[in-house]
């Protein structure tokens, strides 16, 4: 009889543990999933800079950024500096709207438990793949919600410094199309985790517990690379419900395509965002690209990705970036995006050089970097420009990215809402 008691008692403490462990690992990172960010207090003032109030407009020479309790108050030349104000003497140090990553990943194992995570240690690793590189707003198109939900919560309470960020969460990819990079790299567990919806109401199911876990966007994959060279359309019926079920909650859709198969899935499922430029380009020509434009979708180049990951040789690299080249002539909207966290270099300089040597210039790059998303998420009320009442989000550089791209990717200070999260 006593052993019965001991096991029963066992048993007991077995489930009450594992109910424990589930709850601290499945359901509390999950908490608060979409909070309001820490409202900032007093006011900023950069002086002597020179500003770019958008990437149309004039340089402001020697002009003065104000930003009060978290918003711009004022930008100009003659601008009286409040009293009591932070006081930022930039002398001739160039200012810009904050900038956007429109396609990063917090995948990397060093995201893991980020609900847990000392302060310090998870700051730094913000600031070593963001935050340093001038992002004040990220967009994540895929990972795993129990990191960076939490993430996302201890940079909107003020505990570490850090950018907004918008997350995809989990991915969902064609029928038993998980791409062979991925099927090599990660435990199999993993794997049967991740959504494959085999029909509309399948995919429909698995948007809405993406969403109700605190996902922003939607991220398909459209085009799935199966085995090297060989891409795995998703069908277009599953496809589209997916786009619906995320755009009946206000969520645009980000399409990994791959190839022309996949743009074409992408196109008619309503996608609003080319997460890469197409890297098999066979067919990839100018009807495609003036489609694709007519459609209003966007593409996040990525090219740096490519040559980092894929190959340096100039066969496979020069297509895309002609391709680049090309929707940016016919006018289409590109936006900046490097793919960092799946990609373990998180240095910006070739993105920008890339970008360069597809025909595009300092204020080409700017509009990628600011106004395109903001407007493309619907926020260029508020972001975007250093326009007074928008937020104060900001980044100031030693050099002028409109004579020197690479200015872009040396950033001195980067400044979200009137607060200071990185400096050099």
């Amino acid at each position: 009889m006593r052993v019965v008691r001991w096991l029963v008692g066992f048993v007991v403490a077995v489930v009450v543990l594992l109910g424990v462990a589930v709850y601290l690992l499945g359901l509390y990172p999950l908490r608060e999933l979409h909070p309001s960010p820490m409202q900032a207090r007093g006011v900023l003032a950069i002086t002597g800079a020179n500003v770019y109030v958008s990437p149309d407009a004039p340089v402001m020479a020697r002009a003065t950024v104000v930003v009060r309790d978290g918003k711009i108050a004022a930008v100009g030349e003659g601008v009286e500096v409040p009293a009591g104000a932070e006081v930022i003497a930039c002398d001739g140090c160039v200012v810009t709207a904050g900038f956007w990553n429109a396609h990063v990943h917090f995948t990397e194992a060093k995201w893991i438990g980020a609900e847990w995570k000392p302060k310090g240690v998870l700051e730094a690793q913000v600031e070593d793949m963001l935050t340093s590189r001038g992002f004040t707003t990220v967009v994540d198109t895929g990972s795993n919600l129990r990191d960076t939900v939490p993430l996302r919560r201890r940079i909107e309470h003020g505990e570490i410094l850090g950018p907004k960020i918008y997350t995809a969460g989990g991915a969902l990819y064609p029928p038993k199309g998980i791409p062979y990079y991925l099927r090599g790299s990660l435990p199999g567990w993993m794997l049967r985790l991740m959504a494959q919806p085999a029909t509309p109401a399948a995919a429909v199911k698995d948007v809405d517990r993406n969403i109700a876990d605190g996902a922003d966007i939607l991220k398909l994959f459209t085009g799935s690379y199966v085995e090297r060279g060989t891409v795995l359309p998703m069908p277009v019926e599953i496809a589209t419900a997916a786009v619906e079920a995320a755009r009946a909650h206000g969520q645009i859709a980000f399409a990994h395509e791959s190839d022309l198969a996949g743009v074409k899935v992408a196109m008619a499922s309503g996608v609003s965002v080319l997460a890469h430029a197409v890297d098999t380009t066979e067919g990839v020509d100018d009807a495609v690209l003036r489609d694709i434009i007519a459609r209003k979708m966007a593409m996040v180049p990525t090219l740096k990705m490519f040559r980092t990951t894929v190959t340096t040789k100039a066969s496979y690299l020069d297509p895309i970036y002609a391709q680049v080249r090309r929707f940016h002539e016919l006018g289409g909207d590109l936006i900046f995006g490097t793919d960092v966290g799946y990609m373990t270099d998180y240095d910006t300089a070739d993105e920008f050089q890339a970008l360069a040597k597809s025909g595009l210039n300092g204020r080409d790059m700017l509009r990628m970097l600011t106004v395109t998303p903001a407007t493309r998420f619907g926020v260029s009320a508020e972001k975007g420009t250093l326009e007074v009442g928008k937020d104060g989000d900001l980044v100031v550089m030693n050099g002028d990215p409109m004579t020197d791209v690479g200015a872009f990717a040396r950033p001195k200070m980067t400044v979200r809402g009137g607060r200071v999260i990185w400096r050099r």
